[in-house]
């Protein structure tokens, strides 16, 4: 059993197609399906289900892939540590954030880590909160930035809370609503676009209204902060965003709320974090600690 095996079947088992898992590993098609066959008839079982139409895990398979990222999550550690006696930073930094994240200027965080370790692979996804602690968890994101209700932690990884802020209400240039502050009960009869329910970012808004005693309707629930300010634009209701957000959108007339929902930011990582993703968290420290 080799390593380039086990990142074939994890390549195949992500993209469930060989042609495409060979691009990603940049071998040709003939050549990984060579070496899983290897795999299979050392193993003495099949991970996948070929057809003509599609590529599935076999039971087996299931079993395997987890074994499978772990070893190869092992072997790119055991690299980077190398690296670190060396005195260089290697390997790979998975970052994940909600989009409305301010706390921190990412994209300049990531610009002056990428200047001081060249050698590290960085990929960055953007999620809802809950998604991005259960993929630290598991290992698949090093370092993730998120916004939660006031009284909810991040269970499972270690945290540190970045700061908080409330949120507005945002409307269309054109819409009825003209105050410029406002409270909850004025908003109860306007229909609004808000994250779908369960979202963290919902959850906010929710137990804000909730605590000042106002139903409200949201017949708009959407996934990213950017669909909800193409429906607000169009006038269809009021959205919800941070205060330190909004500002983004010029467009968009802003109304402060006297009982306005608030939001924490949390940064977070697991419990064993790589030589890469501890120099991110210095950096973040250290070089961005005013942006918190």
């Amino acid at each position: 059993m080799e390593l380039q095996q086990l990142r074939y079947v994890v390549a195949v088992a992500e993209t469930s197609n060989f042609t495409r898992a060979a691009e990603r590993c940049r071998v040709v098609q003939s050549a990984l399906s060579h070496q899983i066959a290897a795999l299979e008839r050392e193993l003495g079982t099949r991970l996948f289900e070929r057809t003509s139409r599609r590529v599935r895990l076999t039971s087996a398979g299931e079993a395997f892939l987890p074994a499978a990222r772990e070893c190869l999550e092992a072997a790119d550690r055991a690299r980077a540590e190398v690296a670190v006696a060396g005195g260089e930073i290697r390997g790979r930094l998975a970052v994940g954030a909600v989009p409305t994240v301010t706390a921190v200027n990412l994209p300049v965080a990531l610009r002056d880590y990428c200047r001081r370790h060249p050698r590290v692979r960085i990929t960055l996804s953007s999620a809802g909160s809950g998604e991005l602690v259960d993929r630290v968890r598991q290992g698949g994101v090093d370092v993730a930035f998120l916004g939660l209700p006031p009284r909810a932690e991040p269970k499972g990884v270690r945290s540190r809370r970045l700061g908080g802020g409330e949120l507005v209400a945002v409307v269309g240039p054109d819409h009825h609503l003209m105050e410029s502050e406002a409270d909850l009960r004025s908003l109860a009869d306007e229909p609004f676009v808000d994250f779908r329910a369960g979202h963290a970012g919902r959850a906010q808004s929710d137990e804000a209204f909730a605590a000042a005693g106002v139903r409200r309707e949201v017949p708009f629930e959407v996934s990213s902060a950017e669909f909800m300010v193409d429906l607000v634009r169009q006038g269809l209701g009021v959205g919800m965003l941070p205060a330190a957000y909004a500002p983004r959108f010029p467009d968009l007339r802003v109304i402060r709320l006297r009982d306005a929902p608030t939001r924490v930011e949390h940064l977070i990582w697991g419990h064993r974090p790589s030589p890469a993703a501890t120099a991110f968290l210095e950096l973040l420290h250290t070089d961005h600690a005013e942006s918190r």
